[in-house]
């Protein structure tokens, strides 16, 4: 497989990396879009999931040629940055996307406190400073906008604008040092180490907080000394703030701790039982903050018996200021420059030290883009300083424009129950819908000179770039990869219906009947003995979109053959080109869904193209 030499010569790369990779929905929209000027170049993907690096290999190695790098490994082991810079080597990246999994955010299940995965975004804009990218996309669930009433969108918020240009730190030293001469020195020296702690490489950020306590602790010595002896070294206050910063001193120790404890809850699946409020508790008692507020407390009890209260005044200071981010000591900065009349001096500096700006969190619906479902993602697009501020994705289409679930799925209605169709068939639309059938361009666009939706889907939205040379192929595992011998070339892939028995199929045939899954439904289905413990069916309307497409295919009912969806008729839902082949196993059950990501999983987590099309086509209109 080659791409096109007339398609390259005319257009510049744009450079990108894709985490938290999935199946690759963010990755297939990157490589759609294209102006007359540029095109996006896949560098490298990772996941944790095996299958995840199984189907990027096949679709993107394989099938279209691409020298693609795919780490498989959890983002927040240490050693995930030194191997990032292994594959990348000297090349440039200009564009990072990734979700950060958001299970523990969705407004669809329950939310555990401490979860793994709500600290993923941390270790997401861990790579951003590292890479420096132009523009990043960090994309997620919309609960996330309401989570901790709205707590983790503003941490979120904040750590983006507390990524810094560390060639502009300088500037903003000399002004603190210069400037600022109200400030007492002991402050200026302690804002100085946390402007470093934030700022300098991962390796030295240790001894920077080393000597961020260490400074406090000889501060509390001068405290102390105005103590009497025997009650510096009995009374439980002066203690508990003496060995809680010996414990923030030991920092790279407690993140060990921390995160292993968070790792086993994740493992074990803790939650609900009697050691989860344990858990949580002791995971709260070792984080800074927590150990910090009762290191201030401690000093609030301790002014009645010093002589110097100005003092521990200060330390509580600096104590607050140890966990606040870069942002949040930049506002601190902000009342002291204004109080002096040098609040425009510094709000210069600081748009030059800032790394990234960034507009509100966008709330976009897939439908908007041509993709018969309604999914909305929340998207956080971060644009460095050198670049134009996006704070819109446009509509691809209008409301009247939308791509019904008919358009989708008509042509793939030829599926029986227990089979598996490997050929497409040529079937009639039906009558009552065949008005619904318009062309549209590669980007879902009515026009004139283009396909209906299912041909776009069937000959792939790559044409223009790619030379298919390797036909879609599927393969079990990675070990049959290797065997050319055991890679199974078909016409259609992932069309495949489970064996249901006959009282599913009269249940199905009923809820979808009635329309939908409600109290009046439930009432007809017990009256026929076909009630079911099951809390959700979606019935789909071939007229509207689909609701959000999940994991579980049993969710979904198809609107005329009353059976649960195939793999590649959700796929056509998220607006996969049908030669975007999942692989691994189809679906798995009980305690593996923790480990495995079969495909069903890998479809109902993904991106759609078509979205992430639009996204990319906003960042090479304004990348420069």
């Amino acid at each position: 497989m080659s791409q096109r030499s007339d398609f390259l010569e005319q257009r510049t790369a744009v450079t990108f990396v894709d985490l938290f990779a999935g199946a690759g929905g963010i990755s297939e929209g990157f490589l759609q879009a294209y102006t007359e000027k540029k095109y996006f170049d896949f560098i490298l993907a990772s996941d944790i999931n095996e299958n995840c690096e199984l189907t990027h290999e096949v679709r993107y190695n394989e099938q279209l040629g691409i020298d693609l790098k795919f780490i498989c490994q959890d983002i927040m082991e240490d050693s995930f940055l030194e191997n990032l810079r292994k594959e990348i080597g000297d090349t440039i990246v200009d564009v990072v996307t990734g979700g950060p999994s958001c299970q523990s955010f969705s407004l669809s299940g329950r939310r555990r406190k401490f979860d793994k995965r709500d600290d993923l975004f941390y270790h997401y804009l861990k790579v951003i400073r590292f890479l420096r990218p132009k523009y990043f996309v960090m994309e997620n669930v919309k609960g996330i906008l309401t989570k901790d009433k709205g707590r983790i969108k503003e941490r979120i918020l904040k750590e983006i604008r507390s990524i810094v240009d560390i060639h502009k730190v300088p500037k903003l030293y000399t002004f603190i040092q210069s400037e600022l001469t109200e400030l007492d020195p002991f402050q200026r020296s302690i804002y100085l180490v946390k402007l470093d702690i934030e700022t300098t490489e991962q390796e030295n950020k240790e001894n920077y907080r080393d000597l961020y306590f260490s400074m406090l602790q000889e501060r509390f010595k001068e405290i102390t000394r105005t103590i009497d002896y025997k009650i510096s070294k009995s009374n439980s206050s002066v203690n508990s703030v003496r060995h809680g910063l010996a414990l923030m001193r030991q920092n790279k120790m407690r993140e060990q701790i921390k995160t292993r404890t968070i790792q086993l809850k994740t493992k074990t699946d803790l939650d609900n039982d009697i050691y989860i409020d344990r858990m949580n508790d002791f995971i709260d008692f070792i984080s800074d903050s927590s150990i910090i507020e009762k290191i201030v407390t401690a000093l609030e009890h301790m002014k009645s018996i010093t002589g110097n209260p100005t003092l521990i005044s200060l330390l509580q200071w600096s104590l607050n200021l140890y966990v606040k981010s870069v942002d949040e000591c930049f506002d601190d900065l902000g009342l002291y420059a204004q109080h002096e009349g040098k609040f425009a001096q510094l709000s210069a500096i600081l748009n030059e030290v800032r790394l990234y700006n960034i507009a509100k969190p966008m709330v976009l619906n897939s439908a908007d883009y041509g993709v018969p479902q309604n999914r909305e993602r929340v998207v956080f697009i971060g644009c460095r300083n050198d670049q134009k501020l996006i704070s819109s994705i446009p509509a691809t289409v209008t409301p009247d424009q939308k791509v019904s679930v008919y358009e989708a799925l008509w042509d793939l209605d030829f599926i029986g129950n227990g089979e598996e169709i490997t050929k497409y068939k040529t079937i009639k639309p039906k009558a009552k819908y065949a008005s619904m059938l318009r062309k549209r361009g590669r980007d879902g666009i009515p026009t004139d000179h283009g396909k209906l939706y299912s041909e776009w889907q069937k000959h792939g939205r790559l044409g223009h770039r790619f030379i298919f040379e390797k036909a879609p192929f599927y393969v079990r595992d990675k070990a049959a990869l290797a065997s050319p011998l055991l890679h199974r070339y078909e016409t259609l892939h992932n069309h495949q219906t489970s064996v249901q028995k006959e009282l599913v199929r009269q249940r199905l045939e009923v809820i979808a009947r009635c329309g939908d899954y409600n109290e009046q439904t439930k009432k007809v289905l017990k009256s026929q003995g076909l009630d079911s413990d099951k809390r959700n069916y979606n019935v789909l309307n071939p007229e509207t979109q689909s609701p959000t497409v999940m994991t579980m295919p049993d969710d979904f009912i198809h609107y005329s053959a009353y059976r649960a969806l195939t793999v590649r008729e959700m796929a056509r839902l998220q607006s996969f080109d049908d030669a975007f082949v999942f692989q691994g196993k189809r679906s798995t059950g009980g305690d593996k869904r923790k480990v495995e990501i079969p495909q069903y999983t890998l479809v109902g987590n993904a991106v759609p193209p078509l979205m992430a099309r639009a996204i990319a086509q906003s960042i090479l209109e304004n990348i420069h």
